[in-house]
């Protein structure tokens, strides 16, 4: 198990080294100054090439590669061009409110998928289950960001029940602690809801399929022998073990769950990583979108790695491979 998990964390760390490789060539190929776009376009050409020596934008790429690759070795991320902070500062800020957005939309895609799984599988070839199968695959299909106009057209203009943007309502800092909460699932409500809604709509049709080749498994037709309720039979001994691979979707949907985040973050004005990450990418901040990429990497690196150990534990001829 040892070495599985070795190879495993070898082999992700090399891939999160080419991708920051090629980030950072492609982003300094890419069209587009940091100095002019930072800048007033009427200041003199002189001050640009003054703050161009000063990110060290005037060097030949490869050698700007070499000295930030030295400098991430020494734990400096250097500073944001847009911000004029310390990147690392600038994403620390930002990371909790990302974490309280993928935690609802986590919570909301377990709090719907598994339920509404179980009831396509109890209702298999039913009405139920085709409305659920073709819903699910209709919402995992629709781009984020259009249901996410979407729901703000509906629940906060329409029908203005929800808030269509930011963390907290205006003034929310002179609230109580239980009161400032509230607000925060109030505004929290809707962001978590279109983020959550394709990894849900993946996991439904994960668990009705798990359960649906679980049914006649001997082990589940022995506790209905035994007499067990239905309801005991498929909440606690079937999906328990349907829940294995409902995991590994989590560890592999980790990416889809960041890119949605970002958009989400964008449509919503949520003050994340998604909208640092946005404005960088506007403005051409190469140590803020290095860092993010990092960051990123490492949590889809840790997602990935995560599935893979729940999948040797479950199976161990794949620790074999």
């Amino acid at each position: 198990m040892i070495g599985f998990v070795l190879r495993r964390v070898g082999g992700s760390l090399v891939l999160l080294f080419l991708v920051l490789t090629v980030t950072f060539f492609v982003i300094h190929l890419a069209p587009g100054d940091p100095a002019d776009l930072l800048v007033d376009p009427r200041t003199p050409e002189e001050n640009r090439d003054r703050l161009r020596r000063l990110w060290g934008l005037d060097r030949p790429l490869g050698e700007q590669y070499v000295r930030w690759l030295s400098a991430v070795a020494q734990g400096d991320w250097g500073t944001s061009f847009n911000y004029q902070e310390p990147v690392i500062d600038e994403l620390a800020g930002a990371l909790p409110n990302t974490l309280v957005l993928a935690l609802g939309a986590t919570l909301v895609a377990f709090g719907l998928g598994i339920p509404l799984g179980i009831v396509a599988a109890r209702r298999h070839n039913q009405t139920a289950d085709h409305a659920l199968r073709v819903g699910s695959l209709l919402v995992y299909s629709l781009p984020t960001f259009w249901l996410g106009l979407m729901a703000i057209l509906l629940f906060s203009y329409l029908l203005p029940i929800l808030p269509a943007s930011h963390m907290h309502s205006v003034g929310s800092d002179s609230l109580s602690a239980g009161r400032r909460f509230l607000d925060l699932l109030y505004h929290l409500t809707l962001p978590a809801l279109i983020l959550g809604a394709p990894l849900g709509a993946s996991i439904t049709r994960f668990v009705r399929n798990s359960l649906l080749e679980l049914f006649g498994q001997d082990f589940l037709q022995t506790a209905r022998a035994k007499g067990l309720s239905e309801v005991r039979v498929v909440w606690v001994h079937g999906l328990r073990n349907a829940l294995v691979p409902v995991v590994q979707i989590l560890g592999l949907q980790l990416p889809a769950l960041l890119n949605g985040a970002l958009v989400v973050e964008v449509v919503f004005s949520w003050p994340g990583l998604g909208r640092v990450v946005f404005n960088s990418l506007q403005a051409r901040d190469y140590p803020m979108i290095m860092a993010a990429t990092a960051f990123t990497g490492f949590l889809v690196v840790a997602g990935t790695l995560l599935a893979d150990l729940v999948h040797a534990v479950a199976d161990p001829r794949v620790r074999d491979d």
